[in-house]
């Protein structure tokens, strides 16, 4: 059931169209525009309606906040206001509300008009999901991994706890590709791939193909150790996969894996700490691969 949230000072009149939307969607009441912008920080709607006079922040302020926030700014937001002159439905349309509607509601206008909104952003969130998944492994791309690494980054900030990054990739994989061809190497990548992705399957976690036979992970809310020891986990369950690699370098197909894990504050640079990742899987690899590397909260190296 698709998520909406009703931002509305006036409790009589949110429950009003809460009563008129509720047996089709899941809805949430905040009676406050500070409220309603934590609400739609942490949780994923796919509406927000919008009361336009409030005290305090009214609505144009929130939706301002609304669009310059990358959690929320792809939300789509409907405007409800007793005003019903041309000036403010210009004003709310020119800082970004998808549509407009006047007090006092008539639910059958009310119901068209959500659920339009409602399926235009879940299609555009389809579209988006395919723009965002890599064709070889199902997993996420690149593209989708550089825009929701500082999403979570900020959550952490937010809520104080670890973030970790891990990168990993396959070993020796040129000399795989020049020995048994391209077709089995996209074998092996998509393999690796489904197996990383069976461990990390949290709300939490987050993987995706940065790039050749290179993957790039990341968690909140685990420490180091239970990170390590997961990634180990991760490392010994492509090993067990038996798949054969040319035997004048390897048996099994294996993969080599380095991470991090911090407590960000508002001043930490996501990059540094994604550099420090790939400096611990460079250290896997320059002592032998077919292991994990990590750094600590302290940036102390723990090694398998």
């Amino acid at each position: 059931m698709e998520k909406i949230l009703i931002v509305d000072d006036s409790l009589l009149q949110a429950t009003q169209l809460k009563v008129i939307l509720e047996d089709k969607y899941d809805v949430t009441i905040a009676q406050t525009a500070e409220d309603g912008l934590g609400k739609a920080r942490n949780e994923d709607f796919s509406l927000i309606l919008l009361d336009v006079v409030m005290p305090g922040m009214d609505g144009f302020t929130l939706l301002k906040k609304l669009q310059e926030e990358i959690i929320t700014q792809n939300v789509p937001v409907i405007l409800i206001s007793s005003l019903s002159d041309v000036m403010h439905e210009q004003q709310g349309l020119v800082l970004g509300a998808v549509d407009y509607i006047t007090k006092p509601f008539i639910p059958p206008i009310v119901e068209a008009r959500v659920n339009t909104h409602v399926k235009l952003y879940q299609y555009r969130k389809q579209i988006e999901q395919q723009s965002m998944t890599d064709q070889l492994t199902g997993v996420a791309n690149r593209r989708r991994y550089e825009q929701y690494s500082l999403k979570k980054w900020g959550e952490a900030i937010r809520l104080h706890v670890p973030f970790s990054i891990c990168m990993f990739d396959i070993d020796r994989f040129k000399v795989y590709n020049d020995t048994f061809g391209h077709p089995a190497g996209d074998k092996v990548i998509a393999a690796v791939a489904q197996t990383a992705a069976s461990h990390l399957q949290r709300s939490t976690d987050f993987l995706a193909r940065y790039g050749g036979e290179e993957f790039v992970a990341f968690s909140l809310g685990s420490c180091s150790e239970q990170m390590f020891g997961h990634l180990k986990r991760i490392r010994q369950a492509v090993e067990d996969l038996h798949i054969p690699h040319d035997p004048s370098v390897a048996q099994w197909v294996t993969v080599s894996i380095g991470g991090v894990t911090v407590i960000p504050e508002r001043e930490s640079a996501y990059d540094f700490y994604l550099k420090v990742a790939d400096t611990m899987l460079y250290d896997a690899k320059k002592n032998g691969r077919n292991r994990v590397v990590w750094a600590d909260e302290r940036m102390k190296q723990l090694w398998e």
